[in-house]
């Protein structure tokens, strides 16, 4: 059976190449990829790294001329940037007011008579100073120590979820921040005149012990109670604070490994949290040492109770004062220097180096 091919198939003369024709038609080198002729290589060596440019070729774009070098030919030379400091004129005229009131202040210290620098030289180590001085130190760490345990405490009531626990210590918390602390001390010091006898005993029953408020209460001891008290106050924000500063992740995970409530607090939370705690008790610690210089009004013989003793005697008000104030502000700098120190042996870790 005869049978016809398509005429697609079928081969034509028209579409049929003659061998070898493709390589001998006009053009066909350049249209073949990757064919190159003898003629479009490179003649001798390539060029060494550093060496000029041909003549006629531009140079390659962003690429500097060596040092002590001629720029390259067919390239314009890029001149250097000159950097301009922004000019602070503002900033130079405040630095200059203020060196010119220091040196102001200086002078007058220096030349005013009136400080009488020898009297104060002749009281800085009396030893009744120097016994004020020691009360006061005792005073302040006494009423830190008394008054960051109390204050935590009532961080972790303030964070329970038992509600009286909770009320009852934002309530205290309340109260004695919104008064102020001499009020607080003078309503101490007069307790003996709401309860004139103290007794121990049965709650609604009898009593055991019973002892005269005065006779209980001294001004030291009034001091102490009442800065403790008021002290507590700030410190249970400041430990809240910093309670509230660990991620909760790391609570979850101590949970995690079965720890008990104290030693996640003792072992988990509280090293972290004292990245946050020290600054805030580190000025409270400073706060308190100058706060103790607000018992002298209870008769409590801390360092500006001693000069006012001595003033009060020899009528120099000023010469003692600033022994008082030379001395407040030598503890205060060597506590700001153990703040620093203290900051950064809690940081470790968390600092970027």
């Amino acid at each position: 059976m005869p049978f016809d091919a398509p005429a697609s198939d079928v081969p034509t003369s028209d579409t049929r190449a003659a061998p070898g024709a493709r390589d001998s038609a006009p053009g066909a080198r350049d249209s073949a990829p990757g064919v190159r002729d003898s003629a479009d290589r490179p003649q001798g060596p390539p060029p060494e790294p550093g060496a000029p440019p041909e003549p006629g070729k531009q140079a390659e774009p962003g690429k500097q001329p060596e040092p002590g070098k001629q720029p390259e030919p067919g390239r314009q030379a890029v001149p250097a940037l000159r950097i301009v400091p922004v000019r602070r004129t503002g900033q130079w005229i405040a630095a200059l007011f203020v060196l010119l009131l220091l040196a102001m202040a200086v002078n007058s210290l220096a030349r005013n008579k009136a400080f009488q620098w020898d009297v104060v030289a002749d009281y800085f180590t009396t030893s009744a100073v120097l016994r004020g001085l020691g009360l006061t130190l005792w005073l302040t760490a006494l009423v830190m120590v008394l008054g960051f345990v109390l204050g935590t405490l009532l961080a972790l009531g303030r964070m329970s979820s038992n509600p009286v626990l909770s009320w009852v210590s934002s309530g205290y918390i309340w109260f004695f921040r919104s008064t102020p602390i001499l009020v607080q001390l003078l309503f101490w010091f007069n307790i003996g005149a709401l309860y004139p006898r103290l007794g121990l005993g049965i709650p609604f029953g009898p009593e055991f012990v019973t002892v005269k408020t005065v006779n209980l209460l001294g001004p030291v001891t009034v001091a102490v109670l009442g800065l403790t008290l008021h002290e507590a106050a700030y410190a249970a924000e400041v430990v809240r604070g910093g309670l509230l500063s660990v991620d909760r992740g790391q609570i979850e995970a101590a949970q995690s490994l079965g720890l008990s409530p104290w030693r996640r607090l003792r072992r988990i939370v509280l090293p972290q949290a004292m990245r946050a705690i020290v600054p805030p008790a580190g000025n409270m610690l400073i706060g308190a040492l100058k706060g103790t210089s607000i018992v002298s009004v209870i008769a409590v013989q801390d360092l500006l109770y001693s000069v006012q003793l001595v003033y009060h005697r020899t009528y120099q008000v000023i010469p003692l004062l600033l022994v008082a104030t030379i001395w407040y502000a030598l503890v205060t700098s060597v506590l700001s220097v153990g703040q620093h120190y203290v900051e950064k042996h809690y940081a470790r870790g968390a600092e970027r180096s």
